[in-house]
């Protein structure tokens, strides 16, 4: 296992690109475009480090979407985007649009008046279902885990102080 560099950049423009143009589908203004691409980035870099060291897409995609959660979570107030807008912009890219194409067309191809291979097509069809679900399963999880637990520090840190007791 080796980290190859090129890829990772190469994702990792290519994440930016898509996040962006995801952004301008959410209408984001055009200043806060450059934070969609910062999520869509590290999104895609990560998952990529993830995928280079031998995890699987679930489990790369579940650290990936991790990371962007953290960091929006971090730098939400200072961006003044919508933590939720730049958490879907970054992490679309990394849906599994190629898996769900399969699977898809593999359930049609079972609907044919004389499918081939019937046992096959619907067996492979499940696996990139379930791929599916699960890698977008684990990017919610991995967005969820940074605002539930960053939300409760700060709730906790800006409760009110008890008045002091009386003697």
């Amino acid at each position: 296992m080796h980290i190859e560099l090129a890829k990772i950049l190469h994702q990792t423009l290519f994440g930016a690109l898509a996040a962006i143009g995801f952004g301008v589908l959410f209408n984001i203004s055009r200043k806060n475009l450059l934070w969609c691409g910062v999520a869509g980035g590290l999104a895609l870099a990560v998952r990529t480090v993830g995928l280079q060291l031998g995890g699987s897409l679930e489990s790369a995609s579940f650290a990936a979407a991790l990371a962007v959660g953290a960091v929006v979570q971090m730098f939400q107030e200072k961006i003044g985007v919508s933590r939720n807008t730049l958490d879907v912009a970054g992490c679309i890219p990394m849906v599994p649009g190629g898996f769900a194409a399969k699977a898809i067309l593999g359930l049609f191809a079972l609907t044919a008046p004389v499918p081939i291979e019937p046992d096959k097509t619907l067996i492979v069809s499940v696996e990139y279902f379930l791929r599916v679900t699960f890698t977008i399963g684990a990017i919610g999880t991995g967005l969820a885990i940074p605002s539930l637990l960053l939300r409760v520090r700060r709730s906790i840190s800006k409760e009110t102080p008890l008045p002091a007791a009386k003697p």
